[in-house]
């Protein structure tokens, strides 16, 4: 599943924050990296509350004093927190809250490998998402497309 992830992160995202300034497009690239774990053989790491807690703390860290940085840098976060929302993580404890209930990954597979034939259902619900969003966002004008892009911004006006 990639769509799901990058088409909701981004209108939801949006939607919750209002926020012009935000970098959707890093929104978008840490609603997928919780993939990553899928080079492990199973969930890991990358799903665990934990770690987009720690990326948070990470991008809060680093950024201490440079405003603007630290607006574009939070979406990768926050992509990571929506995230494990839309691929339900939540429902499993032991990995959500890991370790809390125990060190082991062992036989957790991917929440993303165990929704057999729906997962293409979903992958279409995320383009067609993708598809509202950049209409209703105004990504069809030239100037617009260009802005985010270059810079993850989404017009002023269509956000607020």
């Amino acid at each position: 599943m990639f769509f799901w992830f990058v088409g909701l992160s981004v209108v939801l995202v949006t939607m919750v924050f209002s926020s012009p300034a935000l970098d959707y497009r890093l929104v978008m690239l840490g609603s997928v990296v919780p993939l990553l774990d899928g080079l492990t053989g199973g969930a890991w790491v990358l799903h665990t509350l934990l770690a987009s807690v720690v990326a948070l703390g990470i991008v809060m860290l680093a950024t201490r004093g440079r405003r603007l940085v630290r607006r574009r840098w939070l979406g990768i976060p926050i992509g990571m927190f929506v995230h494990l929302v839309l691929d339900g993580v939540w429902t499993n404890t032991n990995l959500f809250w890991w370790p809390a209930f125990g060190a082991s990954f062992e036989g957790e597979p991917l929440p993303e490998t165990t929704r057999g034939g729906l997962v293409v259902v979903m992958e279409v619900i995320g383009l067609l998402v993708l598809v509202w969003g950049a209409r209703r966002f105004g990504l069809a004008s030239p100037e617009a497309r260009r802005r985010f892009l270059r810079t993850g911004q989404l017009p002023r006006e269509a956000v607020g």
